[in-house]
């Protein structure tokens, strides 16, 4: 979350930026909670002090009936400290809710606008859309020709928006997964498998909304732990409450899980087969960097999911996402969206991975600081997240990209080596 004390000093830029990305947030009720609240942290103070003056004093009675006295000022001034406490407290948790509901400032060059209709495209992959001398499917449609999704299973045994792979799709979702973990660790990134589940803390700290009418989160009821989302929750969780050395940095993580989202409200063609599902696999990256490299970093995350995608042969496009368009956390968002030939009339771009620079947001709110030799004190790394793949909108644009005019599907060459073939059909 932002700084409180920034917050305060620069109220109406803070206004303007949740205005600009389409949050609700009450800044005066918030100022209003800290003017009290700073007010009530004085009481506390003199209350405190004068309790200690008595207690000091206490030694120096002349009598009993003084010294009893002066003891019984001194609770009482205690009791009055402690109601002030109480209520400095309760203030403060006031104001940490409101808080929590401020966005990240946003890059001064990112878009302004309320959804992603004012994304800027910043440029293209080295591969053009396809020109189709032949009557196009959509990626449904070629499961179906190749027995690769069963839709139908899955939404009897789980419920709609679930789906069984089968055969050679689950050669490629494993194939996609190795492959640009290969990438990853040859870049440094240390590789990891994560929990499924993460506690609420964690949850929220990383920027999620666990519980609500507005969560995309499953949850476990009776319990403080929920299904993820991304592996950016879990990897984020990784370094919470932790003070790292300066030397450390930057920590490279590139995270396997499943991912779990409830999408409410999703519907419509571009939600058809895979696209938008409540079950999926992907590899995500995440660094915890000094603040001076994040920008750096956002940078060379961005080239990777291009280098990714240029390697799967499909054609691809960067924007820069609108204000409107940023989750919370988000200083500046790279959106990749890959071209799919069996969207529409004739072909969509569809988003397919993300990077964003969260500056030191989620840092603020799950305290992983760092310290540096020579410098007094402690403060707060910059994190950053990257989509390196989610398999379910991978597969789509593999399929539909290298659909063949006989009904196959060649096989990038990038992927050869672990699907064990060229092509399938």
């Amino acid at each position: 979350m932002l700084d409180r004390k920034f917050i305060v000093e620069n109220a109406e830029a803070v206004k303007e930026n949740c205005k600009n990305r389409g949050v609700s947030a009450d800044i005066d009720q918030l100022l209003g909670l800290e003017e009290k609240r700073r007010a009530k942290q004085n009481d506390v103070q003199e209350l405190n002090r004068r309790a200690n003056e008595v207690s000091k004093s206490i030694g120096k009675a002349k009598d009993a009936d003084e010294r009893e006295a002066r003891k019984e000022e001194g609770r009482r001034l205690r009791e009055q400290k402690d109601a002030a406490q109480s209520e400095h407290d309760a203030l403060d948790a006031a104001i940490v809710d409101i808080q929590q509901l401020i966005p990240n400032l946003s890059h001064p060059e990112a878009p302004i606008g309320e959804d992603d209709k004012s994304n800027l495209e910043l440029r293209r992959g080295s591969h053009a859309p396809r020109t189709f001398d032949f009557p196009v499917l959509d990626h449904v449609e070629l499961a179906e020709r190749h027995d690769l999704i069963d839709f139908e299973s899955g939404a009897a045994v789980t419920g709609n928006g679930f789906y069984y792979l089968k055969n050679d799709a689950v050669l490629l979702d494993l194939a996609l997964q190795r492959y640009v973990l290969d990438l990853l660790i040859g870049e440094g990134f240390t590789p990891m498998i994560t929990p499924d589940l993460a506690r609420t803390e964690i949850v929220q700290g990383v920027g999620f909304i666990p519980r609500g009418p507005e969560t995309q989160i499953y949850s476990i009821e009776n319990s403080d732990l929920h299904l993820v989302g991304t592996a950016e929750i879990t990897l984020g969780g990784l370094c919470a409450g932790k003070t790292l050395d300066a030397e450390q940095l930057p920590l490279h993580y590139c995270g396997l899980s499943h991912c779990y989202r409830t999408e409410a409200g999703a519907a419509g063609r571009a939600s058809r087969g895979l696209y938008r599902v409540h079950q999926f696999s992907k590899v995500e990256m995440f660094a915890f960097t000094l603040p001076e490299d994040s920008q750096a970093t956002l940078d060379r995350f961005c080239e990777l999911e291009c280098r990714i995608f240029e390697g799967l042969e499909v054609p691809f496009r960067v924007v820069d996402t609108a204000t409107g368009d940023l989750g919370g956390p988000a200083y500046r968002k790279f959106d990749l969206e890959a071209w799919m030939p069996g969207r529409g009339e004739s072909g969509e771009w569809g988003e397919v991975t993300s990077t964003s620079n969260c500056t030191d947001y989620q840092a603020r709110r799950l305290n992983v600081r760092y310290k540096e030799k020579g410098r007094k004190g402690t403060h707060f790394v910059h994190t950053l997240n990257g989509t390196a793949v989610a398999t379910s909108r991978a597969i789509i644009a593999v399929m539909e990209n290298h659909q063949q005019p006989d009904g196959t599907i060649s096989i990038p060459t990038a992927l050869q080596p672990f699907m064990g073939k060229e092509r399938i059909g």
